[in-house]
């Protein structure tokens, strides 16, 4: 017994050195969270062509002060849901994290939305999605969509389970950074499952019911008479639902065109949208504070969200 003792607290201390040196195994949400496998344990989805297992890592650039957790190598996708606090909505966010599809921003982009959100009687559900690549600029796209596939199932089996966690089937919607911004697009527009449905979950609709676009990328396609259209064969309809964009000029990263190429796209199909955009701000700040107005656009969704019923008045 004593020996098992000693080999468990060399364990945990070997743990504690990884973490405190920024590298850690499979990611798992703040306590309090309910993490759920996305597809049932026989289900045939495609592994994304990457080496080694999930591992999650601090980034060594800071916003606002603080590191980023980010999730590399994801194969097995999970929702992971936080309730909503107080009077609740019934309303419900699916949160997608950036990370050019190569890996996830878990906290700056996922949980620290739920912090704000379910203080606003809103479920969120932060989506940990297969990672397949691609790129940050221009998006190879992979023979199988599986980052669209994983947030189509999501929306499906919130829409199935809704009721365990108080959510409204017509209340669902769905929120990105970056590439989650592009996801965001994808599923609002794509209208049929990208896959062969698994159980009855798939039998739900899986498009969001309002979506939350922030500093996205790979929308934009530049073409020689200085039209935009949208990119990576995303083809915008009317079904969309009603939009919210933002973005800064300066985004290093992803061109101000692509906030631009997608309202325009949303706009002319009638599609209920509302953009923002500022000069400065740049890319990657999520939901931190900083001095510039840029960050304090929870309040201008928490005002749109009223605006289209999501919200109470």
């Amino acid at each position: 017994m004593k020996r098992m003792d000693g080999l468990l607290c060399r364990v945990a201390a070997l743990a504690m050195l990884l973490a405190q040196a920024g590298w850690a195994k499979e990611w798992s949400p703040p306590a309090g969270a309910e993490q759920i496998p996305l597809w049932p344990e026989n289900a045939k989805i495609v592994r994304p062509d990457v080496k080694g297992e999930e591992s999650t890592e601090q980034s060594q650039s800071l916003v606002a002060g603080r590191p980023s957790t980010i999730v590399e190598n994801v194969v097995r996708p999970t929702m992971s849901v936080f309730a909503a606090k107080g009077a609740k909505t019934g309303a419900a966010i699916v949160v997608f994290p950036g990370g050019g599809y190569h890996n996830l921003w878990i906290d700056i982009e996922g949980t620290e939305v739920c912090d704000w959100i379910t203080a606003k009687g809103v479920t969120c559900v932060v989506l940990k999605y297969r990672v397949p690549g691609g790129g940050p600029y221009g998006l190879d796209m992979p023979r199988v969509p599986m980052a669209l596939q994983d947030a189509q199932r999501a929306i499906g089996l919130l829409r199935e389970r809704g009721g365990e966690w108080g959510i409204d089937a017509h209340k669902i919607g769905v929120l990105g950074f970056s590439a989650g911004g592009h996801l965001v697009a994808w599923v609002s527009n794509e209208p049929k499952r990208r896959y062969t449905p698994v159980d009855a979950a798939d039998k739900q609709s899986s498009r969001p019911d309002f979506a939350v676009v922030l500093y996205p990328g790979h929308i934009w396609d530049y073409v020689d008479d200085g039209m935009r259209k949208p990119a990576n064969g995303l083809r915008v309809t009317k079904d969309a639902p009603p939009t919210f964009i933002l973005q800064a000029q300066d985004d290093p990263v992803d061109n101000i065109h692509e906030s631009l190429t997608y309202y325009l796209a949303l706009m002319k199909a009638d599609v209920p949208t509302e953009l923002h955009l500022y000069p400065h701000g740049g890319h990657a700040f999520g939901l931190r504070r900083t001095d510039q107005p840029i960050t304090q656009w929870p309040g201008l969704v928490e005002t749109w969200l009223r605006t289209i019923g999501m919200l109470p008045n």
